[in-house]
C-alpha cells in the first residue's frame, strides 16, 4: 500500500499541519470539509502546500515523524520550494 506525506496550512506562512495517509485525496477532502475533530478544524488548516509520495506507508510514517520533528523553517522551506505560490495543491490532484 502507497502511502503520502503532506503538510497544510491555513494562510501563507499561517499554521501548518504534517499528516499521514494512504489516501491523499480522500484525507485533504476530510479535512476541507472539517470531519476530523482537532487542530485542523479548529485552526481551519485545510490547503495542501507539500506532499511526497512513498511505496509504501511505513516509509511515509517514518517520513511523517522526521518532519513533525523538524522545526517550522524547515517546513517552510519545503514548501517555498516546490510550491512557492502557496497554492492549493489539492485542486491538482483531484
Amino acid at each position: 500500500m502507497s502511502g503520502y506525506v503532506y503538510i497544510l496550512f491555513n494562510k501563507r506562512n499561517g499554521t501548518l499541519y504534517v499528516g499521514v495517509t494512504s489516501d491523499l485525496v480522500k484525507r485533504v477532502y476530510e479535512h476541507k470539509n472539517k470531519f476530523i475533530e482537532g487542530f485542523t478544524k479548529k485552526y481551519a488548516v485545510d490547503k495542501l502546500g507539500y506532499y511526497e509520495i512513498f511505496a509504501d506507508i511505513q516509509t511515509a510514517i517514518e517520513r511523517e515523524k522526521q518532519l513533525k520533528s523538524s522545526n517550522r523553517k524547515r517546513k517552510i522551506e519545503l514548501i517555498e520550494k516546490n510550491n512557492s505560490e502557496w497554492k492549493d495543491l489539492y485542486y491538482e490532484i483531484i
